[in-house]
């Protein structure tokens, strides 16, 4: 990793029960010193060590002391590498203890092809909007198949609700969530339960309030421009340093926290045009970290460019990342699911497209957007499968629709059930977003907890400008209203309850079969054939291994169709029929047996689909 400055770890960092290091860069300041509130009030000197930094160690400092720093003898701030934030985002830092007891010290991680991947937003997955309150769910997690939690940003941002993407301190765990002591709590109750933790960490901006690096250094850059705010400084004068800043960051969760993935929020976002960039310096600096200590640590990346640079490796000039976020393959479902064709769904017309995205990972790949009014991607045909995360529904699928409106509220139990099949029998990673898994009823709606009243405006004026762009009308959530907030928790205790029962245990089947037939298991675009009947909106998905072999036939239609389907000659058992209910006496869409001599009429229903076993390998 590129640094200039000393080894030291950036912020305050314990010596001993009493003794405490501090070293903060601060290159617009001539002076630093330390402003300790408590345990007693006193002014510390910082001493400059060489290109903008300042160190000091200090007696009598103990876990939980309040400080800042003070630039210049007239700006009193927060550290920019704080690791607790109690009081806030404009409150005073405070020195935390590393130590703590794990309970699991033999995990290593899971290969990135096991990830069953749960996203999650720790304020409104329980009621206590905690991190302690999400421990007792993890069993059911467990057992429904999920492999990994994914934790929306948990960096310190201002009040006590918002997604996490205003971020301001990247260093220190949400104060309202429970601080990093309950995180690390969190963490090991997952590994104890043979569960990953995913942590998204956002590089490519910092909030508006609360943020006070610029006081400090050149950590921003007028050179660019996000959609968010000022664009950090990754190429220009002084970015080693800010390069150094975030980097540490990345380490900090894989090593004190032991967290398993690192998903990189919108990286599309982030302007570098150095030679070798900060993704590439990140990814090497984690990686090397997670080999050192004998641990399997997967990096993921959210961008909207289908880039396949991100996930090739870096001796095919990639970035050498391991998955990147596909939202083709979720507009092309939600198009064929609602018909919606607003906004960027107008660039996804039918069962072909997704298809695509089944046989190659990005749809677009030079071909022209509307939307965009330009062509965009590349190919990603040699990318493995395992490298594509994939999802019906996430934070900001749903989040960013002007309701903040799930799927469960609109589509029918069929519909359901037919997007997840979609997902978690492709041959990618697949993603869930919070209460999917049982039809969650409550919107995920867009809240914010700012203190300033222009900036609480431009976030109401935003969010109109931003849905009047997909030709959305209607009233708009207040973000600020907590109501708002209220509104978006999850009603857990749905699972129990008729047809979102049936759901939670369509879910948990479809992850058994995935889990334990080969073929499903294998993510592998190799062993896999898609054909598509795009005027019955059908889709047939052959996939298979040394073992067996799968067809999923897939229906995206009100109607019932028919027709003749090129099924290979042989065999088959049906496993699996969507529009069966086990509780009733129901027809099923094809017989239990199967013989096929290369192709077989069949009558699909509406919104359903069927999956067709059969062994290569007679079973001893």
């Amino acid at each position: 990793m590129v640094t200039t400055g000393p080894y030291e770890p950036l912020g305050a960092k314990l010596l001993d029960d009493n003794t405490c290091s501090f070293l903060v860069w601060a290159p617009n300041a001539s002076t630093v010193e330390i402003s300790i509130s408590e345990p007693q009030q006193r002014k510390v000197s910082m001493q400059p060590v060489g290109r903008g930094y300042f160190r000091a160690i200090v007696d009598g400092v103990s876990s939980g002391a309040l400080y800042r720093y003070l630039l210049n003898s007239e700006k009193e701030r927060p550290d920019p590498a704080s690791r607790y934030q109690p009081h806030g985002v404009h409150g005073p830092s405070q020195v935390v203890d590393d130590r703590f007891e794990w309970n699991v010290s033999n995990w290593r991680g899971l290969p990135l092809e096991k990830y069953v991947i749960y996203e999650l937003h720790v304020g409104t997955f329980t009621p206590q909007g905690t991190f302690d309150a999400i421990i007792p769910r993890l069993a059911k997690l467990k057992e429904l198949g999920i492999t990994a939690i994914e934790l929306m940003p948990v960096a310190q941002f201002p009040g006590a609700r918002n997604w996490g993407y205003d971020g301001v301190y990247p260093y220190a765990v949400q104060a309202s969530y429970g601080g990093p002591a309950a995180l690390k709590q969190l963490v090991d109750a997952c590994h104890q339960n043979e569960i990953a933790v995913v942590l998204d960490v956002v590089y490519n901006h910092l909030g508006p309030e609360g943020n006070y690096l610029a006081d400090f250094g050149p950590y921003f850059t007028d050179f660019y421009a996000t959609p968010w705010g000022r664009a950090i400084n990754y190429d220009q004068a002084d970015s080693d340093e800010v390069r150094r800043y975030f980097i540490e960051n990345a380490v900090q969760w894989i090593v004190d926290f032991r967290i398993d993935a690192l998903r990189l929020d919108a990286v599309h976002a982030i302007v570098d045009l150095s030679a070798r960039t900060l993704l590439e310096e990140l990814r090497a600096a984690v990686h090397s970290k997670a080999k050192e200590h004998g641990r399997e640590v997967q990096l993921i990346l959210e961008s909207n460019r289908n880039d396949p640079r991100g996930v090739e490796t870096e001796k095919a000039g990639g970035w050498g990342f391991d998955a990147v976020w596909n939202d083709d393959f979720h507009h092309s479902l939600q198009v064929l699911l609602t018909g919606e064709r607003e906004g960027y769904y107008e660039d996804y017309s039918g069962v072909e497209d997704l298809a695509g995205c089944f046989r190659e990972g990005f749809l677009y790949a030079g071909r022209y957007s509307k939307f965009r009014q330009a062509h965009y991607g590349k190919s990603s045909s040699e990318i493995p499968a395992k490298r594509f995360v994939v999802c019906a529904q996430n934070h900001d699928q749903v989040g960013n629709r002007r309701a903040g409106d799930r799927l469960s509220q609109s589509l029918s139990l069929d519909q359901l059930k037919l997007a997840a099949g979609t997902v978690l029998l492709s041959p990618f990673v697949p993603l869930l977003f919070m209460g999917e898994e049982y039809g969650e009823k409550a919107p995920f709606q867009y809240f914010v907890s700012h203190g300033e009243s222009a900036l609480i405006e431009a976030v109401r004026r935003g969010r109109k400008e931003e849905f009047a762009k997909f030709g959305w009308t209607g009233k708009v959530p207040d973000a600020q209203d907590e109501s708002t907030f209220l509104g978006s928790t999850l009603n857990w205790e749905l699972r129990n309850e008729g047809e979102h029962r049936v759901l939670w245990d369509f879910y948990r089947g479809l992850l058994r079969l995935r889990r334990e037939l080969p073929a499903l298991a294998r993510l592998d675009k190799e062993a896999l054939e898609v054909t598509s009947f795009t005027g019955q909106k059908v889709m047939l998905v052959r996939r298979w291994d040394a073992a067996n072999q799968v067809l999923i036939l897939f229906h995206f239609d009100g109607a019932t169709t028919e027709l003749a389907l090129p099924i290979p000659s042989g065999r088959w058992r049906k496993i699996l029929d969507s529009s069966q209910n086990p509780s009733a006496v129901d027809k099923s869409q094809a017989p239990e047996i199967i013989d096929s001599r290369g192709e077989l009429p069949l009558s699909l229903r509406p919104w359903a689909f069927l999956v067709l076993l059969q062994e290569l390998v007679p079973h001893k």
